[in-house]
């Protein structure tokens, strides 16, 4: 069985296997499946000039033809080189059938890159794969805070910038769901920042904070407040703009985990200005208020019960992203009628 771990899989797929075999790329960060199933097979093809040993294929060719897989990794380059069958949307087809002879077969040089969403332990193709000692999974979830600094680090090097401190933090606030997205917000803020050296707080509002979107940090803020009018806008905005709800439902419970760790230091004896003004990466100074109100309205186990009803929000809706807007809605509206009732209570 070989499941790469999170420090692993940057070294794989930087460094493929030179013989053949099969790298099934999965999880919930489909921009982070997207991208590194892209740069394992750039990797993979590097020095190799015909694009006849490329090979595309759509999971829905395969699951109709069981016998197309074994097929293309059979067939041997008219002019020689290695063989790469890169198979899109993996996950959504049962292509068990499929690959089953692949794996069965004694020795292969094509390499088979199965490009999947989110999918449970020990069932379909993940259970399959896991299980082969000539298959990889490569697991791939959403970036923690270690992830988002090396994003950010990654396209302001490439660019020439530096970030602030308060910059930094904020980006903070607005990445990590999804690795194209956040890429993208990157590449554009450091485009509209070129020339100026330093990327500062206003260049994020200006270009990523646009008042023509509505900011998923202020959908939280707006139900960790309990300001109901602003979170049924913004809940609203959400349907229309078809965000995806699992991305925004697990910044929900960052935001709200986030909330809990600063809570046990005001239990322990601070207080919510000076747990606030500590936080590194520091709390970007537009929020600093509306963190401060939250953290005087949410008790310990009040948070405890939010996390527990977030989560519950996050798995449904990667499970059944139809559910995933109507499920996420539910869950901060609930969240923002409770922190309104203790608010006035106050």
């Amino acid at each position: 069985m070989t499941v790469l771990k999170a420090g692993e899989i940057d070294r794989y797929v930087a460094n493929p296997p030179a013989d053949g075999g099969v790298v099934l790329i999965f999880g919930p960060d489909t921009g982070l499946v997207s991208e590194r199933a892209a740069r394992l097979v750039k990797k993979a093809s590097e020095g190799e000039d015909d694009p006849f040993n490329l090979i595309k294929i759509d999971a829905a060719d395969i699951s109709s033809d069981a016998d197309r897989l074994i097929d293309e990794v059979l067939t041997v380059p008219l002019f020689g080189g290695r063989r790469i069958v890169w198979v899109k949307d993996a996950g959504g087809k049962n292509l068990n059938p499929a690959l089953e002879p692949v794996l069965k077969l004694e020795d292969w040089q094509t390499l088979v890159v199965l490009e999947a969403g989110d999918i449970k332990k020990g069932v379909g193709l993940r259970k399959l794969v896991e299980s082969h000692k000539r298959a990889v999974a490569l697991p791939c979830y959403a970036d923690n805070d270690r992830g988002i600094d090396q994003l950010i680090d990654d396209e302001t090097r490439e660019a020439g910038l530096t970030v602030t401190r308060e910059a930094r933090s904020a980006l903070h606030s607005l990445l990590g769901g999804d690795r194209m997205a956040s890429r993208g917000e990157l590449k554009k803020l450091c485009l509209y920042a070129l020339g100026k050296g330093r990327i500062e707080s206003e260049d994020i509002e200006a270009i990523i904070g646009d008042a023509s979107a509505f900011e998923t940090s202020e959908l939280i803020d707006a139900a960790a407040s309990g300001n109901l009018g602003l979170l049924d806008h913004g809940l609203e905005r959400l349907s229309e703009a078809g965000s995806k709800a699992s991305v925004i439902a697990n910044q929900a419970l960052k935001h709200f985990q986030h909330l809990h760790r600063m809570r046990i230091d005001i239990d322990n004896g601070r207080n919510a200005q000076q747990v606030v003004d500590s936080q590194r990466p520091p709390i970007f100074f537009t929020r600093k208020a509306s963190f401060t109100q939250q953290l005087r309205i949410w008790s310990l186990k009040d948070l405890e019960r939010a996390m527990g009803i977030l989560s519950e929000a996050t798995r449904i809706s990667r499970l059944n992203d139809p559910l995933g807007v109507p499920v996420l809605s539910e869950a901060l509206l609930t969240l923002g009628r409770a922190a309104r009732a203790r608010n006035q209570r106050r």
